[in-house]
């Protein structure tokens, strides 16, 4: 409930916002529309007026961005290292201008006016011309001028430091899962770059029912939490734990989805633990889309076990998902995971299965041969 009505607040507030900046251009915009029909070349006017407002909008952010820029926390006052707090240039320029105009004093301000004018003559042309477009050119320019600066300052302090911090994690995430591809580990080093690529943005999630599913998990000791967490902690106690495949493939045939989800954690942690059939069940005919991710991610860590009779199964039911129409969604987690164990399977070469060998039948002893009974005596 609570998280709704944040949910709530936070659209109220970005539709305020869209509707106050929408107001602030429009009025300006109506008005250099009215001023430029008005004149005799009225879209000369209006060109020259836009080419005005366009200079001062893209100034005045410009020295918006500048003024909100955040900075880096540098981790020695308590704050966490990396994160973004706000710039404080603003109050510093602000207290800076303050202690000099009280200093050089407000007499000092009348010079301002001339340099308006100034502006005002020089932009004039371009509105075309009169004394009565040099007010309105100074008066364009300062209206713009202003407003590209506010909005500058609010969209980089407001939207840039998230952006920083996602990217931040983002590439934490990839030299994670680099650092785990150089130890072999290749499905955490998957698990990572999917949810580095999910951080920006560029892969859909599959977890869409976390809150019921955290139910059904044991509680993460560590970060991150949720299934997530608990996931990649049973993965990596796996090759410590007594268990063995007989046990981890009954922990799958449960039924429930939490212990489906904790065995196919143990088998992408261990592949040894790892059960063909409980695998593609789970990538054929998965209870829910978290599921059928972690089916993958275990498939992913049987590629080099595979004899050649289960690669083909594998590659059929993961061939199958991706052109079901209610299979595997293009650009999700589980079609790049999907894609790449189809281009692993297509680019390795398959051993075939040995056939068994026949046990070695006794050979029956001849008669008179080494064993055999002796040969009849001599009279």
């Amino acid at each position: 409930m609570a998280k709704a009505r944040r949910r709530d607040g936070g659209a109220a507030l970005r539709t305020v916002r869209w509707c106050a900046t929408g107001v602030l251009a429009g009025t300006g915009l109506l008005g250099l529309l009215l001023f430029a029909l008005g004149r005799e070349h009225a879209w000369q006017a209006l060109g020259g007026g836009l080419v005005v407002v366009g200079a001062s909008v893209v100034l005045g952010g410009g020295l918006g961005f500048l003024f909100g820029v955040p900075r880096v926390r540098g981790g020695g006052t308590g704050e966490p290292q990396g994160s973004y707090a706000p710039n404080t240039n603003l109050e510093q320029v602000s207290d800076w201008l303050t202690k000099v105009l009280l200093g050089v004093g407000l007499t000092q301000l009348g010079s301002l006016g001339e340099r308006l004018h100034d502006l005002g003559t020089a932009l004039a042309p371009a509105l075309g011309g009169g004394p009565e477009a040099v007010p309105f050119a100074a008066a364009l320019v300062l209206y713009f001028l202003v407003f590209g600066f506010l909005a500058g300052w609010l969209v980089t302090r407001l939207a840039l430091p998230q952006v920083l911090t996602e990217t931040d994690q983002a590439l934490d995430l990839f030299l994670a899962g680099q650092d785990r591809d150089r130890h072999g580990d290749k499905v955490g080093a998957d698990d990572l770059r999917v949810r580095a690529m999910q951080q920006l943005g560029l892969l859909g999630g599959s977890a869409e029912r976390q809150a019921a599913l955290a139910g059904q998990l044991p509680p993460a000791s560590g970060a991150p939490a949720g299934p997530e967490g608990v996931v990649a902690e049973v993965r990596s106690t796996a090759r410590r734990s007594a268990l063995t495949a007989d046990q981890v493939r009954a922990l799958f045939a449960d039924g429930s989805e939490g212990r489906r989800i904790q065995a196919l954690a143990l088998m992408q942690g261990d592949p040894a633990l790892a059960d063909l059939p409980s695998v593609l069940d789970a990538i054929e005919h998965p209870r829910s889309d978290f599921e059928q991710y972690h089916g993958l991610l275990a498939a992913r860590g049987l590629l080099s076990w595979l004899p050649a009779a289960g690669a083909q199964r594998l590659r059929d039911a993961v061939a199958t998902q991706l052109v079901d129409p209610r299979g595997i969604p293009y650009g999700s987690d589980r079609s790049w995971l999907a894609e790449k164990i189809l281009s692993r399977l297509q680019g390795t070469a398959l051993v075939p299965e040995q056939p068994a060998r026949p046990a070695p039948q006794a050979v029956p002893a001849q008669p008179g041969g080494p064993g055999g009974p002796s040969a009849a005596g001599t009279s």
